[in-house]
């Protein structure tokens, strides 16, 4: 089993929170997982991940967070041609048109993208908590 990398960007707390439980997922399923914010994080060392999971809200007119995490998609995304990645994040409004267009991004890009993201309304509790803990797993399984 190969070591997960997930780095993210969260304002509220809410993507934060997905990031946590998806890390849990894939420990549990007996992945090794670093899980940091992407302030922490630089783009060289995603060559040290197996897997590279990425989350990021829904911003302004859907679209992923544009200071942190855009800069680093961009810089991240000639490395990961070929490779695999997860992609994730939380919304308040739309229907999810960002994780959409970050997925065809990323397919075209030619990442070998696990699905087209996971995504939760707000905060993740109950039934979309459980589903983070999954996509972990499922993460860990790829």
């Amino acid at each position: 089993m190969s070591h997960i990398g997930i780095i993210y960007w969260s304002g509220t707390g809410n993507t934060e929170k997905m990031a946590e439980l998806i890390a849990k997922g894939a420990a549990d399923a007996g992945a090794e997982v670093t899980c940091k914010n992407v302030s922490a994080a630089s783009p060289g060392e995603i060559d040290g991940y197996g897997v590279v999971v990425l989350g990021s809200p829904s911003m302004g007119s859907e679209v992923i967070e544009e200071s942190e995490m855009e800069p680093f998609v961009d810089a991240v995304i000639p490395k990961l041609a070929g490779r695999k990645a997860a992609i994730f994040g939380s919304y308040g409004w739309g229907d999810g048109e960002w994780m959409r267009n970050w997925a065809a991004r990323m397919k075209d890009a030619g990442i070998n993208l696990l699905d087209d993201g996971l995504i939760a309304h707000e905060t993740p509790d109950g039934e979309s908590e459980q589903e983070c803990v999954t996509y972990g797993g499922r993460i860990a399984a790829f």
